[in-house]
């Protein structure tokens, strides 16, 4: 076997290494630097690199009295820090390693530096959790050996072998051979920050699904004593109460996200008819308008509800003073036709921002087959139902099949800004029920429970849609 060949096998291994060093920055479980249970469970190795303040805010009492030196700590910052430049120098390496020899070369530099300036963090690291052991007062401070750092050593060491056998294997650079990486992975590269975000932020969380398995209060490890299995699981429906909670908060989320559904078509309606103003500026002037909405958080959104409809507003204020009534009326208070009102704050917040991407799709049809019916004799609304409705319907099946996927997903902030205690019943949705059950009443692992049944009914829904749209059109998005 030649020695290039050998190169690009160890390649395959090498950039196994760059995605789990990638992952393991993240993993608050298995980070090394928690020498400390003064240090934080939930911190991963990119959250001690990146935040001295988190790293060490509770050692306060620790500096003050001498118990722990602000060096130890310092190191652990720093040997967090040099761990994920390391890594991250490493992946660049690995990203150069698509081009041609030349870059290839190129990037096991980067990927030999980082290795090292990686390794050089784990004894940072290592010297820490040494020095912190001599402390004199170990009860208050609970040292602990560096758990898992033996695995990064061994990483690092791994992946500097391997780069450096790469860097010799690979065949010698010609004078004129330039540094270029193909078509198709410069477009994976410049898709690959998108997809660690969608790692990190969405498939990464999902190891919190295992708290459904845990009798898990707050500040508690999870362990065998705790272990219950599908206790939870079996408790969210044999509960009564708990089962007539759950049955009315869907009822809340589907009648929402159903209305949500059934007015779906109003952000094309409205981006066709925007399309037909003549005036340039007219129209950029109602589409900003319109779009402004969606960049104001909901808080400010009920901010100017609460001076509009509130017992001193202006609604209020306005009808005593005309004789209609004698006292002002907090409207907000309520009760009746709520899933109509949260639907119109929605639309709202969001018809011009929804709007866009038909927008877009309107700005791509070819404008040979408005020419055409104008030749024909057609009228204004019959282009627009005959030309540019149809050339909008795949744009909105696409839309409405991932609405329909989140039909469980209608968010959490509208309705927590607008509940009160008269409302409670008809404005709590699946989001905000967990959001109670969890960060309110304390009760995580039921919250977990619920959280994985929206999660696995959402995703039954995605890949039920789209199999009718297949059936239906013949079209599908995956």
């Amino acid at each position: 076997m030649s020695k290039e060949k050998i190169a690009d096998k160890l390649y395959v291994v090498l950039r196994v290494f760059y995605i789990l060093a990638f992952v393991l920055l993240f993993i608050p479980a298995l980070n090394p630097a928690r020498i400390s249970e003064l240090i934080p469970q939930t911190a991963s190795v990119f959250t001690c690199g990146t935040s001295y303040g988190t790293l060490t805010q509770n050692f306060a009492r620790a500096f003050s009295r001498g118990w722990v030196g602000t060096l130890t700590l310092q190191m652990v910052f720093g040997g967090c820090l040099c761990i994920i430049l390391g890594f991250v120098a490493a992946g660049a390496g690995g990203c150069m390693s698509l081009g041609t020899t030349k870059l290839k070369k190129i990037g096991m530099i980067p990927s030999i530096i980082g290795a090292v300036v990686a390794f050089a963090g784990c004894m940072m690291i290592n010297w820490a959790a040494t020095d912190i052991k001599g402390t004199p007062k170990p009860d208050r401070i609970n040292p602990m050996d560096p758990q898992n750092l033996t695995f990064y050593i061994i990483l690092c060491v791994a992946m500097l072998v391997l780069s450096i056998v790469i860097f010799f294997c690979l065949p010698k650079v010609e004078k004129d051979e330039k540094c270029y990486i193909e078509t198709k992975y410069q477009l994976f590269l410049l898709l690959l920050p998108f997809l660690a975000l969608c790692i990190v932020f969405a498939y990464l969380p999902l190891l919190g699904w295992r708290y459904a398995f845990f009798d898990y209060k707050s500040g508690d490890t999870l362990s065998m004593d705790n272990f219950v299995g599908l206790k939870w699981f079996s408790f969210l429906f044999q509960n009564e109460a708990t089962r007539a909670d759950l049955v009315r908060v869907l009822r809340n989320t589907l009648a929402m996200s159903g209305l949500g559904l059934a007015t779906s078509w109003c952000s094309m309606a409205f981006a066709i008819l925007l399309c037909e103003i003549k005036s340039l500026k007219f129209r950029r002037f109602v589409q900003t308008f319109t779009t402004i909405p969606n960049f104001i958080s909901w808080v400010l959104v009920y901010a100017v509800a609460f001076a509009i409809f509130s017992t001193d507003g202006f609604v209020s204020s306005l009808l005593v003073n005309a004789g209609t009534m004698e006292t002002g009326t907090n409207f907000l208070m309520d009760n009746s036709h709520m899933w109509i009102k949260m639907l119109a704050w929605g639309m709202w917040k969001g018809l011009g921002w929804n709007a866009i991407i038909y927008i877009a799709a309107i700005s791509g049809i070819d404008q040979q087959l408005y020419e055409a019916a104008s030749i024909d004799g057609a009228g204004r609304f019959q282009k627009m139902w005959n030309i540019t409705v149809p050339s909008l319907v795949p744009t909105f099946m696409v839309l409405l099949i991932m609405a329909i996927a989140g039909i469980l997903s209608n968010g959490m902030d509208q309705y927590l800004v607008f509940e009160t205690p008269y409302n409670t019943d008809t404005i709590t949705v699946l989001d905000l029920y967990v959001y109670k059950l969890g960060i309110n009443g304390g009760r995580v692992p039921l919250a977990t429970v619920v959280g994985m049944f929206k999660s696995i009914v959402s995703v039954v829904l995605l890949f039920g849609a789209n199999k009718i749209s297949k059936t239906v059109r013949g079209e599908s998005i995956m």
